[in-house]
């Protein structure tokens, strides 16, 4: 049985933004941690 073309697009779609979002939710949690801001600002710093 093979799937209608649209319906197979919708899903990757809704598959990589579902991906997109759990990204952004993993890199929110990252900079609520202060030791990882710190690190952060840290190599920012480091630049200049």
């Amino acid at each position: 049985m093979t799937q209608h073309p649209l319906l197979r697009q919708r899903l990757l779609t809704g598959l990589g933004w579902a991906l997109v979002a759990l990204v952004l939710a993993a890199v929110f949690g990252l900079y609520t941690d202060p030791e990882f801001m710190l690190l952060m600002a840290d190599q920012v710093w480091a630049c200049f």
